[in-house]
């Protein structure tokens, strides 16, 4: 059909990821995918979008704040009709899992 965008599952996942972008963890300045808290994004045929992601510690007291901000970057995206998010705690979060940027602005080799 002419006039009609369509994108694939990658550009829809890279959508997705650069929105969550704006999603900035507060405690360290950082946004949550360059801090590696992000382990999958998927978007269903129905619009739902299904995040797995975790935290840097239990019990983290933003976990409602994240969740709000993930909610509101998410629904920008016109596919998007609903936010799941699945919080996992395995793999566990480990410094390791930052991007580079992420850990040269926290000054960590």
């Amino acid at each position: 059909m002419q006039g009609v965008d369509h994108v694939t599952a990658d550009e829809m996942k890279d959508k997705i990821l650069t929105a969550l972008e704006a999603v900035i963890d507060p405690e360290l300045g950082i946004d949550i995918v360059n801090l590696g808290l992000i382990y999958e994004v998927e978007l269903d045929e129905d619009g739902l979008c299904t995040i797995k992601m975790t935290l840097t510690t239990m019990g983290c007291p933003l976990t409602d704040y994240l969740s709000d901000q993930i909610n509101q970057a998410v629904m920008q995206i016109p596919e998007v009709k609903d936010v799941e998010i699945d919080l996992v705690w395995y793999p566990q979060w480990t410094p390791e899992l930052m991007s580079r940027y992420a850990r040269i602005s926290l000054g960590i080799g």
